[in-house]
């Protein structure tokens, strides 16, 4: 999709700060880290968002969930981290590309949702 900013990342027409890529997913730090540690894994096929998967995206995303895990660990998150996937309006999407975020760093993340 030519309007999509991860699709332009993906064609490399825009810049990233690139940690992985593969025949299925690109992965690459957030422009602006929530986190110490703050990367996005994303397939490089054009997906809006995680209500929109069929069977055809399993292998784009099992391998989205094993890279993320693995790319946690190797950014010093051994002891742990958080992976997001927001979903459409209520979910508070920002780019409609199906993403994933990995968050993590020395000290335990605060909260995700407040009580």
């Amino acid at each position: 999709m030519s309007g999509c900013i991860f699709c332009r990342i993906v064609a490399g027409e825009i810049p990233a700060r690139k940690i992985f890529e593969d025949e299925h997913v690109l992965a690459f730090h957030d422009i602006q880290p929530q986190a110490p540690v703050h990367i996005l894994v994303i397939p490089k096929v054009h997906i809006p968002s995680m209500a929109e998967l069929v069977a055809e995206h399993e292998a784009a995303m099992g391998r989205a969930m094993v890279v993320a895990g693995r790319l946690a660990r190797e950014q010093g998150c051994a002891d742990g981290f958080r992976a997001i996937v927001n979903t459409g309006r209520v979910g508070l999407q920002e780019v409609y590309h199906l993403h994933v975020h990995v968050l993590g760093g020395p000290d335990p993340l605060p909260p995700m949702l407040k009580r």
